[in-house]
């Protein structure tokens, strides 16, 4: 444990470096996972399998009897341990296990672990009290995953806690069979058929949304917790690569909030300090002068107020206040593109609309912000005979005629967020053919529409 913590403290000083890879980013840090086990999974496209690992997590007495410490009381597959250095991970889900958890019953929450080349996995976990009665321990299971789907585990978690109570052999063949299976394309579903004693076979449908930006958000926490301005003001800080500290009570909030502030930023990518969660022996976060997003729960908010912080938002879930902030928040981004932002996201929500359908309600306004600011990008990347290209700063942002929009993205592009988009965009010799792209095209098809319209009108 001790090496996993100084790697783990380690992170939070490294340098950031425009250009370069992310390497100011790392939250929590394990050893990347060897893969020794996998050559016997099928090689599915993209190579994704659902998950890496299942682990459940209890507290139980030391020797010394006067304290707990947590343990691992099952593991799949058995082959994980020796590989993963799944005992120091215990500890890291060890804050989750304190006594306070004995005011909650049931609560799904995640975090993220960082890789030292700057992949991501996320920790999907559910933590309960075991049935009985009388003083019983909370216990938490955790899937490891490559894959950003927070709705889809939260159902294959029900599962898992539904075997555990009846039998820890009963997971087996469930975990087995989900690790064999494909994961499904966007819109598609997997159909698992699994044996449960006294209950017979049961057929289990695991559907991946259809769209696939958004399968790991469910922006509701954060439309109870916060008005539009106030989530549009987290947006602004965000895009500028801000300090951003979430407080509530709930994992689950915490989780549900700062993935969705995340996703906002889509097509580009948070680079930096990311932790859904902060244990409390990482609280120290907060004190970092780079750019992070963390989630802290309600208990340490005094010790969090009383940290030497630099500029940053603090934001209250519970309360929907902002308790500490730089001051500008509603000057950074464009006066009239605000306007648009707010207007779209103050249209009615019909209380009969789909999560997916409430997740794209809030979404789509700040992708086509992104649209107006940035989407013509692609234009100014010019190429060599070998098909490497090079990104035409100066000309880029000169090309915008709005003086507003012009000033905001000349501070854009300086941001890793924007760094490291267009890197990508270097080296593919296409815009890639996804959810942002089919938007620009959209959007300069409106464009060619208005103008004869306009010529029409003179």
């Amino acid at each position: 444990m001790d090496g996993l913590g100084r790697r783990l403290r380690a992170s939070l000083r490294l340098k950031r470096g425009r250009g370069g890879p992310p390497q100011d980013n790392l939250g929590e840090v394990v050893k990347e996972p060897e893969r020794a086990q996998e050559h016997c999974l099928p090689n599915f496209a993209g190579g994704q399998h659902f998950f890496e690992y299942l682990l459940v997590v209890s507290l139980k007495k030391k020797p010394s009897g006067d304290d707990y410490e947590p343990t691992i009381t099952y593991q799949f597959p058995k082959e994980a341990r020796r590989s993963l250095g799944l005992s120091a991970l215990s500890m890291v889900l060890a804050p989750f296990l304190t006594m306070s958890c004995l005011l909650f019953l049931r609560e799904t929450f995640s975090f993220v672990l960082t890789n030292v080349d700057g992949s991501r996995k996320i920790g999907y976990c559910r933590r309960l009290l075991p049935a009985g009665r009388g003083p019983r321990l909370p216990r938490v299971y955790c899937i490891i995953s490559g894959i950003g789907c927070f709705g889809l585990f939260s159902k294959i978690l029900d599962e898992v806690e539904k075997r555990h109570q009846i039998s820890m052999a009963v997971i087996y063949p469930f975990m087995q069979g989900l690790r064999e299976a494909a994961f499904p394309a966007p819109g598609k579903t997997v159909t698992l058929k699994s044996f449960i004693p006294d209950s017979g076979t049961e057929f289990i449908s695991l559907t991946r949304p259809l769209d696939s930006h958004l399968e790991h958000v469910d922006f509701s926490s954060l439309l109870r917790c916060l008005s539009f301005e106030q989530i549009l003001q987290i947006f602004a800080s965000a895009v500028l690569e801000r300090r951003i500290i979430f407080l509530a009570e709930g994992l689950s909030t915490l989780s549900q909030c700062i993935h969705a502030a995340a996703a906002l930023l889509y097509p580009f990518s948070w680079a930096h300090t990311y932790i859904p969660v902060v244990p409390e022996s990482l609280l120290a976060t907060v004190c970092c002068p780079t750019p992070f997003m963390v989630g802290v729960q309600m208990r340490f908010r005094q010790e969090v107020m009383e940290s030497p912080m630099e500029e940053v938002l603090l934001v209250n879930l519970c309360e929907g206040t902002f308790l500490m902030s730089v001051g500008d928040e509603k000057d950074i981004l464009p006066p009239k593109l605000q306007e648009d932002i707010l207007e779209s996201l103050g249209q009615e929500i019909k209380g009969s609309q789909t999560s997916e359908q409430i997740n794209e309600h809030v979404s789509g306004p700040f992708v086509q912000f992104f649209v107006k600011t940035v989407g013509h990008y692609a234009s100014y990347i010019k190429r060599e005979a070998n098909g490497q290209g090079h990104f035409q700063e100066r000309a880029f942002y000169k090309a915008l005629t709005s003086k507003a929009n012009r000033r905001f993205v000349k501070k854009f592009v300086k941001t890793q967020l924007f760094s490291l988009f267009i890197q990508e965009a270097e080296k593919s010799k296409n815009p890639p053919a996804g959810y942002f792209q089919q938007k620009i095209l959209e959007y300069e098809e409106r464009k060619k529409q208005k103008k004869p319209k306009e010529k029409t009108l003179k």
